[in-house]
């Protein structure tokens, strides 16, 4: 017998996992499952409700992989990822050269949206893939617009390049936290997502207000480097199978982008 969270080999009948210290409640599990099913059925868990049914999804034996495979495949997701994104910042540049704004952004939200739904309701790896691509490309669509945007003023190319390695730095760190000390990720994703929510309300303000964003930029940086930690934490939480590596690289890789992008507007300010 397996473990569903971890796929670590158990004794028949135990009750906890030795390895990850999950409770081995089968038929709890099972019912959790069904109501999730029950649940997508009329609709589709998006957030916070999709990582908390992935949680409490039961899965097949057959499903099931190593931990270092399901870690191999994760990485190698996120990797891909962010290879499209740099292969679209050298191959495309300023997307708004060749799209009309308002267009794009209409295809931007409905494609990233319904990647997100794909990737959220298919338990097919595949279709998981696809729905991550769904978000990558329009995601590396934007990403590309803004680094060639920052190339064109003095010293964009070395804002670029920094913001691109202070944003490995800290997911390299903040992968060992959450390592280091899962206890403390396990406990702060709902601080996470209310400070995240009050924040993004306070840009709105300032935007409208036409107030300065200095600070904001730090403090959403900030949050989006915990929740590189708290999201690679969790993602050892779920059954180990193929299609949650790929749900959670697509978690790993919004926290990265949208970190990179907080770190250009924090050191094209520190220039000016």
């Amino acid at each position: 017998m397996r473990c569903p969270y971890c796929g670590s080999e158990v004794k028949d009948g135990s009750k906890f996992c030795t390895e990850c210290g999950a409770t081995l409640n089968y038929s709890a599990v099972q019912q959790q499952n069904q109501s999730r099913q029950i649940a997508t059925n009329g609709g589709v868990l998006l957030g916070a409700a999709a990582r908390k049914a992935r949680l409490t999804q039961a899965v097949s034996e057959d499903q099931l992989v190593s931990p270092r495979v399901y870690n191999g495949i994760l990485l190698g997701v996120l990797l891909w990822g962010l290879l499209v994104n740099v292969l679209l910042c050298y191959t495309v540049g300023d997307v708004y050269q060749y799209i009309n704004p308002i267009a794009f952004s209409i295809g931007y939200l409905v494609l990233a949206f319904a990647g997100v739904i794909i990737a959220a309701k298919s338990q097919k790896p595949w279709v998981s893939f696809l729905g991550y691509n769904m978000v990558v490309v329009p995601f590396g669509l934007v990403i590309s617009s803004l680094v060639a945007a920052y190339a064109e003023i003095p010293g964009g190319t070395e804002i670029v390049r920094d913001a691109f390695l202070y944003t490995m730095i800290i997911a390299v760190g903040m992968t060992g936290a959450a390592l280091a000390f899962p206890n403390f990720f396990s406990k702060i994703g709902g601080a996470l997502l209310g400070c995240l929510f009050g924040v993004l309300l306070l840009e709105i303000v300032l935007l409208i207000l036409g107030k300065g964003q200095a600070a904001v930029d730090w403090v959403v940086a900030g949050l989006f480097s915990l929740y590189i930690g708290y999201d690679v934490w969790r993602s050892q939480q779920f059954p180990k199978t193929v299609d949650n590596a790929v749900d959670c690289a697509l978690d790993i890789y919004l926290d990265l982008a949208n970190l990179f992008i907080r770190l250009l507007s924090i050191l094209a300010k520190r220039d000016d």
